[in-house]
Order: structure tokens, then sequence, then C-alpha cells
């Protein structure tokens, strides 16, 4: 392919507009923005914040129980319809919303919620950029999973105005109307599952990156069989469980003596390093994925230990935007590592497996850390965090050290 030809319109930038509508718009209004309902929805059911709050364990419980599913249907399948389908039953759970009385009707619909973000959340973009494109896929992956920070800043000032002046079952019912009347019928416009569809093929194709992208990676029963796909399992759940951390960054900050505002100033920051991060980890792993995995942990590393010395505001906010980078490797970086790890052949059915691992880490961390950090101290789930990274940069450099290693094995 001529490098004239690269940059001509290809239907793929289609296919990570519809990436980047998934992640803004269903992803931002369900998870991005949940915890600012969290006190008036108690407030008015008279349960406290943290039993609402269950409702989102819940939904990451049901993710893990699908996400094993999820990837056998999408091979079956059509993966247009099946985010079509999955979009209107989020846009529908977030209306009924709504007209909720009763805490286990948060329940239920977080296990909803769970099951149609296992396609929307965890397959869908990686999936898609992987089928519709051959080269400069990092850097499409993470644009389409920044979209998911940008949906949250977005919709977050948003949902507070609706709130404050519609009240909270007006604001879930406009979020889900949404989410029916924009992203649903989008979706089922423009998705396709394959360039053949279209009667094209991947952006970035050659005859010759056609014949490896067919012969290139390693078959489910055998990856299956392999301890580094049990590695990356365990690489994506200490990532995920490093990156709710976040969620105590503004209680920390508050701890050592500044405002609520000045507090703020730190989750802000971890937003903007997620939302930089995630393209430009992208960017870095079309060139080199192992840069991608030390940038990744270091940065985590790095930021923590800045949060950990509180030697100042200035300091704390820097440390917060570099953690920010460790968020967004959860997605970006765990989706180039199965890439690089596996190859092409049955990336799908592996992708699916390892994403679990984001669920359960989700689902067990999210009040697990509370728990530690009630028994001991922010401190000591902060040292956990980089014990954690430092585990999950090991576990990527050796998985890639593997594959490079079965690499040369063949050629010779």
């Amino acid at each position: 392919m001529q490098k004239s030809e690269i940059y001509r319109f290809h239907y793929g930038y289609i296919i990570v507009l519809c990436g980047c509508l998934i992640m803004g718009l269903n992803v931002g209004l369900t998870m991005s923005c949940a915890g600012i309902f969290y006190q008036s929805v108690s407030n008015e059911l008279n349960v406290s914040v943290g039993k609402l709050g269950i409702y989102m364990s819940f939904n990451f419980l049901a993710s893990t129980l699908i996400l094993p599913i999820a990837g056998k249907l999408i091979e079956k399948y059509s993966l247009r319809w099946l985010l079509t389908l999955s979009s209107t039953i989020s846009g529908l759970t977030l209306l009924g919303m709504g007209f909720f009385n009763s805490l286990w009707q948060f329940y239920v619909a977080g296990c909803v919620q769970g099951g149609t973000l296992a396609f929307l959340m965890y397959l869908s973009y990686p999936i898609l950029i992987n089928r519709w494109f051959n080269i400069r896929v990092g850097f499409f992956v993470g644009l389409c999973s920044a979209a998911s920070g940008i949906g949250g800043v977005l919709f977050s000032p948003a949902s507070a105005w609706l709130i404050t002046n519609c009240g909270w079952r007006m604001a879930y019912i406009v979020f889900g109307m949404v989410i029916l009347l924009v992203g649903t019928p989008l979706l089922g416009l423009l998705l396709r599952d394959r360039p053949s569809d279209k009667g094209l093929s991947p952006y970035g194709h050659t005859e010759k990156r056609e014949i490896i992208q067919k012969t290139d990676g390693i078959a489910y029963e055998q990856a299956a069989k392999m301890p580094i796909f049990y590695g990356m399992i365990l690489f994506a759940f200490l990532m995920l469980s490093v990156s709710t951390l976040n969620w105590f960054f503004p209680d920390y900050v508050s701890t050592l003596g500044y405002t609520l505002e000045q507090s703020s100033f730190v989750a802000s920051a971890v937003m903007v390093g997620v939302t930089v991060g995630k393209v430009l980890l992208g960017m870095i792993n079309d060139k080199n994925c192992i840069a991608g995995v030390l940038i990744t942990t270091l940065c985590g590393i790095i930021g923590l230990g800045f949060l950990l010395m509180h030697i100042g505001l200035p300091v704390l906010i820097f440390g917060g935007f570099l953690f920010g980078w460790a968020y967004a490797g959860v997605t970006v970086q765990t989706i180039m590592l199965v890439h690089q790890a596996f190859g092409n052949k049955d990336y799908t059915k592996i992708y699916s497996i390892v994403s679990v691992a984001f669920a359960i880490g989700g689902a067990i961390s999210a009040g697990g850390w509370g728990l530690l950090a009630d028994a001991t101290s922010y401190g000591f789930i902060f040292i956990m965090g980089i014990i954690f990274l430092v585990l999950s940069g090991s576990i990527g450099l050796f998985a890639l050290y593997i594959r490079r290693k079965n690499m040369r094995r063949q050629a010779a």
C-alpha cells in the first residue's frame, strides 16, 4: 500500500466513530456518571450509599458471567446487531431506573447493565478495530477507549444539572432516551461486522499482511494450555484492581488537610491522564509494545509514589496525572498485549476470556480496597498498588519475551 493511500477515507473511520459512540455515550452515561446519582437516590429510597452502590458489584459480576458466552456469540452472530441490541437494552434499563422505588430493582438493573456491558464496554471496539485495521491498531484502540473519559467529562456536569433542577428520576429518563434515540439508531445504521461487508479490505491492507493475518497467531485451544494465557488474565485483574484506587484519592487528599475542592483537582488530573494516556499509549504500542508496558506501569508506580510523599498539592496533582496513565493502560495495554502475545487467529475467543478478569477485578476491588484501608491505611493500599504494578509489568514483559521467542523458533 502506498503511503498516500493510507490517508484516504476508509469505512474503518466510521467504525472508529461507532467505537467512540459506544464508549462515550453508552459507557459514559452508564458507568462514568453512576456515582453522581448515589446520594440523591439513596436519600429518597432511605438506604445508605453503600447499599445502593452494591448494584455496581452486581454489574461487574454479571459481566463476569456473560463475557465467555459473549465471545462465543460474537463468533457466531453479527456483532453489529448484538451491539445494537445491547445498546437498546442499556437505554431501556437507564430509562426504567427513573421509575424505581425499591433497592432490589437497582440490583436487577445492575445485572442487566452488566450483561450489556460485556458486549459494549469490554468486547466491542477491541474486536471491531482488530477486524477493520491492519495498521495503527493501538492508536485507534486508544482513541475509542479515551471516548469513555471524554463522555464522563461532558455528561457528569449535565447529570448534576439535571438532578439538581429536574430530579434524579428525570435524569435517568433523559439519559435512557439519549441512548435510545441517538446511540442505538446510529449503531444500527452505521456499524458493519467486517470490511468485506462493504466490499473492502482492512485499513492498511497488503497481500503480504493478509497472508500474515491469516496464518499468524495461536489457536484458542493451544493458548488455553499455555501458562502465559493465565498470566494475561492475572495482568488484566491486577491492572483493573490498581485502577480502582482512584476512587479513594479525593478522600485521601482530604485527610492530608486539603479542602474538597482541592481534592477534586487530583481526581480531575487522573481523568486528564487517562484521556491523554489512552491515545498516546495506543500510538506507543503501535511502535513498541515493550515501551507501552514499561510506560504504563512506571507512570503508575511514580504517580502513587508522589501521592505517598504528600509534599504539596502540585505534587499530588502531578501524581494523579501520572497514575491516570496506568489507569489508561487497563484497557489499551491489555488489548495490545493479548494481540501481541497470541496474534489474530483466535483473538476474539482469547480476549473475551481475558476480559473476565476486568469484571472480577472490579467486583472484588470495588469494596476490597475500602475495607483494607479501614483496617490499615490509605498509604498501605497505595503501596499494594505499587506491588501490583510491578507484578503486572513483569508479566507483560515476560509475555512479550515468550511470544518473540516462539516466533524466532517458528522462523528457524
